[in-house]
């Protein structure tokens, strides 16, 4: 199971390096596929959505001007 995951990670931010510049759209298509991934992993429900939620924290504060 760990190693399917970790497999499908490894998949997901291989395709990530290859990027330049994410967009809004890439950023919502690797939530999708991490959200997918760890479901198929039977990672509970909520605990999907507290990182899922933690990440789009994340990247919203590194897009945001800083003042």
């Amino acid at each position: 199971m760990f190693e399917s995951l970790s497999d499908r990670f490894d998949g997901i931010f291989t395709r990530l390096r290859g990027k330049g510049h994410l967009t809004q759209a890439d950023v919502d298509e690797v939530l999708r596929e991490i959200r997918l991934a760890l479901l198929e992993a039977d990672v509970n429900l909520g605990v999907v959505k507290s990182m899922l939620g933690r990440i789009r924290e994340a990247r919203s504060a590194r897009t945001c001007p800083r003042h």
